[in-house]
């Protein structure tokens, strides 16, 4: 098969990795690519919103099948384009891809369809939204569009919600994203991530994983777009699980959704049961370098599985152990961070494996290109010993400002 994947990051690293293991692979594209996945696939440099010339080389290769890894293509329709093109294509269309790309769309779906979630209310006015903000003192604060993993403010008094709701509509720091703002209840409890195939009829759940949001140690700091994962995590009932999922399917085919991907389920174990944080409507990051390593079935057969609607012919088998994936992110990270900084220490890495989530390659060596720079990704029998590999070869990598989070995985041990 020639497959190509749209994407440049992380987990576009990660797809590429596990697809090339594959016996069924003839040839591994991939839009636009890095300088390290360049060395397991041929990149080609065309936007991803460029989706007239992205088919057309589909067309001119004959690629069987397309998997679009970040949201914004899917937000902006491009499996529409190519459905309309008669071309396969792996994920949502445009308006499935709203179960991400508006958060005002999706809470309205959960409690449509009986999915637990926060209470909330939704603002379109700055001043409305000051006016609510007195009467609830702890909320979570929410920009309604896509905002790279960054629009979600946990604050713990007002002070910091009127921040937050400033940043959002008055400063407009994530532009037409912050149009529209969620207050929502303030949950506490832990957090897991939950991954499912979904072909519209079937759901396929992937082994639960957990995430590391905060930039820093014991979950402190602002928000980013993940620090680090693990998986499997033990801690989410699978009744619980199946009762999420079953609901997500009976409403996007009460909705008439078109969906076949993967669906991203972000949930808070509470005191009261689960509750849902959010959806996004790919493979998690970094969520997918920690599961990926771990699965055992051809990727290849899962894909195909899920855009011909066939998931209920596939069982899903998993390597033993744990994986625990640390994110090296740029110093200053998720604000102002430089790049252009060499990378050292990468052939030094034994028993483990780098995804390049913000990487350039010059003149033959790899430097810094983005906010989060590098995953390593470890699996071992235990947790505590996946834990132990991945530091060990974590430190063998340096780049000048380089920072970490120094307890992924830690909480995991207790749960």
């Amino acid at each position: 098969m020639n497959i190509l994947v749209i994407g440049s990051g992380g987990r576009e690293h990660a797809i590429v990795w596990k697809l090339s293991k594959s016996s069924k692979m003839k040839k591994i594209y991939c839009i636009p690519g890095s300088g390290a996945i360049s060395k397991i696939a041929e990149c080609v440099n065309i936007n991803i919103l460029d989706f007239e010339k992205i088919s057309d080389f589909v067309l001119k290769n004959n690629i069987d099948l397309t998997i679009v890894g970040p949201e914004l293509p899917l937000s902006e329709g491009i499996v529409d384009y190519f459905e309309n093109k008669k071309l396969k294509v792996f994920g949502p269309d445009k308006r499935a891809a709203q179960l991400e790309s508006s958060k005002v769309f999706a809470k309205t779906f959960m409690n449509k369809y009986n999915i637990p979630t926060a209470s909330f209310e939704i603002f379109d006015n700055y001043e409305d939204a000051l006016k609510y903000l007195d009467s609830n003192r702890s909320a979570v604060i929410k920009a309604d569009g896509l905002a790279a993993g960054k629009g979600v403010y946990v604050c713990d008094n007002i002070e910091e919600s009127k921040d937050a709701i400033k940043k959002i509509m008055v400063d407009k720091i994530f532009s037409e994203a912050g149009k529209k703002v969620i207050i929502e209840e303030k949950l506490t409890g832990v957090e897991a991530s939950l991954l499912a195939f979904c072909d519209g009829r079937n759901i396929l759940p992937l082994i639960p994983a957990q995430d590391h949001k905060r930039i820093f140690d014991n979950d402190k700091g602002p928000n980013t777009g993940g620090m680090g994962a693990f998986a499997p995590v033990n801690i989410v009932d699978k009744k619980d699980s199946d009762k999420i999922f079953n609901c997500f399917l009976e409403g996007i085919n009460k909705e008439k959704l078109n969906y076949k991907g993967i669906i991203y389920v972000g949930v808070m174990l509470t005191e009261k049961g689960p509750k849902i944080l959010e959806f996004n409507v790919r493979f998690g990051d970094p969520e997918t370098q920690a599961i990926l390593p771990l699965l055992k079935t051809d990727l290849v057969d899962l894909f195909l599985a899920t855009v011909d609607r066939e998931l209920d012919k596939c069982k899903i088998e998993w390597h033993q152990g744990y994986c625990v994936s640390v994110v090296l992110s740029s110093g200053g990270y998720p604000g102002k961070y430089e790049t252009g900084k060499e990378i050292f220490g990468l052939d030094e890495v034994k028993d483990a494996v780098v995804f390049h989530a913000g990487t350039k390659l010059e003149n033959n060596r790899f430097v810094t290109s983005g906010g989060r720079v590098l995953n390593v990704s470890a699996i071992d029998t235990t947790l505590k010993s996946s834990i132990a590999k991945v530091y060990e070869n974590v430190t063998k990598i340096k780049f000048e400002g380089m920072h970490y989070r120094k307890d992924i995985a830690i909480k995991g041990l207790s749960q």
